[in-house]
């Protein structure tokens, strides 16, 4: 029984999480948008109180069993360890635990989450990686399935779908992406929960807390045979048969071993005698298990601490690609406030660049913010009325507003290039940048004042300019825009 519910809880959240990272529409947030929100990292990074007691309370009574139905990336292992498991049964064998890879790790993770570094953030939580290999490597698939469907409903004349842009928003991201799955199936195929177990720092910290669950997997000795299929059937390696102890720290109360047992040997709930001193594995755990969940309260304390389209070119053709400006400081989405805010809230789990209708959003290749979100104008502009990756962020790093907030929110300022722009190169009018500009930041001045046959060029107003990028997305200007939007390092209220 107790597999079973398993099961059938984490089919559930895997399916949930992942249609809600495949959606496109922004029809599915109003629904699954918590499954996102209650995943430890984020909850931490967005200091949601309740989220991080609750899944605390959850590992101190039931053990880890957010790794084994609510965290996608840990669902996933099993997954790819069950397909295994058709071709070769009992193949699993008790491993002690590797403490000099689990702690290290879960210590350098702590101190990139205070310092900051997204990029070693993104690369180790779980929940951020397994974004990643939706959004980069599967939505494409999604997508064009979508757009077969569409083709398919245009010829019945039904509007039931709508085609969508499917393109590369980061080779690196991609690159990544693809190499955490493979590392993460690869150890999933061979050993079930080792990259769980041994890499990941958030089964290290609930690990600690594991220790002291009030209900856990245990051993009747009297009924015990050895006949080790619990621990041949134990995909985190936690069971000694031999010694008839369970590694509560790696356990994530999955059931398999329960299932197995031919002679009910083990039980999941209250260790009997679980407050007296009578046990070895008491004897010899308690010290150490003290200092863990010391460790644990620092680093979760810690990490909360720190936490203080369509194209229109002007009636001109479009007859080569637009080129990305070189930006000196980089684009956030309105709502993160500031870069430092930014770096220090966001996993990179892609949602927001995966919800994103105006195409936008997109990976960063900047080292220190690798993955995270940033913006770019090629392919569409920031629509003021638009508050989508807002509404998605699971950890704060962008937070909710409104679109009136928006309007009055700058992330940047436009600057005008004078080398590049039509009116001056190829003696057109043209004034696109002035007609499109939302908040009438930019108007169309002489060239030349003393010149009554002078052309007009854009003159830009910085205190009223909020950076949405209209003018440098509708510049006919190719490659590169004759205006472009510069990023702020921190976001402030634009003047109207």
């Amino acid at each position: 029984m107790l597999r079973r519910i398993r099961i059938t809880l984490a089919a559930l959240f895997y399916t949930g999480i992942t249609l809600l990272l495949l959606d496109f529409t922004g029809t599915l947030h109003a629904w699954l948008g918590w499954m996102a929100k209650v995943q430890l990292l984020p909850a931490v990074l967005a200091l949601n109180v309740a989220v991080i007691v609750l899944l605390a309370v959850l590992t101190l009574v039931f053990g880890r069993i957010y790794c084994s139905v609510i965290c996608p990336l840990g669902v996933m292992q099993d997954l790819v360890a069950h397909l295994h498991s058709w071709h070769k049964k009992n193949r699993y064998t008790y491993s002690p635990e590797l403490r000099w890879v689990r702690y290290p790790v879960l210590v350098l993770f702590a101190l990139a989450v205070v310092a900051g570094i997204g990029s070693v953030v993104a690369l180790l939580d779980p929940y951020g990686s397994y974004g990643r290999m939706v959004v980069s490597m599967v939505q494409p698939l999604y997508l064009w399935a979508n757009n077969l469907l569409a083709s398919v409903a245009e010829r019945a004349d039904s509007y039931a779908f709508y085609s969508v842009d499917v393109w590369l928003r980061s080779l690196p991201t991609l690159c990544v992406a693809a190499v955490s799955f493979a590392v993460v199936a690869v150890l999933a195929w061979r050993g079930g929960r080792t990259y769980c177990n041994t890499i990941c720092p958030v089964g290290t910290l609930l690990g600690m807390l594991s220790r002291f669950s009030l209900m856990r997997v245990y051993f009747n000795v009297e009924k015990c045979r050895n006949c080790s299929l619990c621990s041949r059937n134990c995909k985190a390696s936690c069971i000694d048969y031999k010694n008839h102890r369970v590694d509560h720290s790696r356990c994530v109360s999955c059931g398999n071993c329960i299932e197995k047992c031919n002679h009910g040997a083990l039980h999941y709930g209250f260790l009997p005698g679980l407050l007296k001193k009578q046990s070895a594995e008491a004897t010899t755990e308690q010290p150490s298990s003290r200092r863990a969940f010391l460790l644990s309260s620092t680093l979760l304390a810690s990490g909360a601490l720190a936490q203080s389209k369509q194209d229109a070119h002007g009636g001109l053709a479009a007859i080569e690609e637009k080129a990305i400006p070189n930006r000196l400081t980089p684009l956030t989405p309105p709502g993160s406030m500031s870069a430092q805010h930014m770096a220090h809230h966001c996993t990179a789990c892609q949602l927001c660049v995966a919800q994103c209708p105006n195409d936008v959003l997109r990976p960063s290749a900047n080292l220190l913010t690798f993955m995270q979100p940033t913006m770019e104008y090629e392919r569409g502009y920031c629509r003021p009325e638009c508050t989508r990756c807002s509404e998605v962020c699971p950890t704060g790093a962008i937070k909710p507003i409104t679109p009136a907030e928006k309007t009055a929110v700058q992330i940047g300022h436009a600057v005008w290039v004078r080398k590049n722009c039509l009116v001056l190169t190829d003696g057109v009018a043209c004034g696109n940048c002035f007609r499109h500009c939302p908040t009438g930041a930019i108007e169309m001045v002489p060239f030349n004042p003393n010149d009554d046959e002078s052309p007009y060029i854009p003159a830009v107003n910085e205190a009223a300019c909020i950076g949405c990028g209209a003018c440098e997305h509708l510049c006919p200007a190719r490659p590169f825009p004759a205006i472009y939007v510069e990023g702020h390092e921190v976001h402030w209220r634009a003047v109207p």
